[in-house]
């Protein structure tokens, strides 16, 4: 199965608050996909390994611009409260990418593992 990672919004997974996420690249996700929900994906040292959360079932997908989210889908990405200039921010920092840059929209239902 795919894998997926969750290590800069762990905490917003897990706790249920987040039920969309962005993604440079990710031009293969389409609706109805199932994911691995993890730690994170590459950098391990031995004896490291994948933290196992769940499952994630894709519902939607769409191409956009970073800097076109709105203040509705800042609170599904896990930050209510935060404005969207705040999130391009903390995205572009993250993930080095520009405002303008199109990114992968996932909408998505979390199952966390028992």
């Amino acid at each position: 199965m795919r894998r997926i990672s969750f290590g800069l919004t762990k905490l917003q997974l897990l706790e249920g608050t987040k039920d969309v996420t962005r993604r440079n690249g990710w031009l293969f996700a389409k609706q109805g996909d199932v994911y691995l929900a993890v730690n994170k994906v590459m950098g391990f040292r031995r004896p490291e390994r994948a933290v196992e959360y769940g499952t994630v079932k894709v519902l939607e997908v769409r191409r956009e611009p970073l800097n076109a989210i709105t203040r509705d889908d800042v609170r599904r990405e896990g930050f209510p409260g935060k404005s969207p200039e705040w999130f391009v921010d903390f995205y572009t920092r993250a993930m080095r990418c520009l405002p303008t840059q199109p990114v992968t929209r996932i909408e998505f239902r979390f199952r966390k593992n028992r």
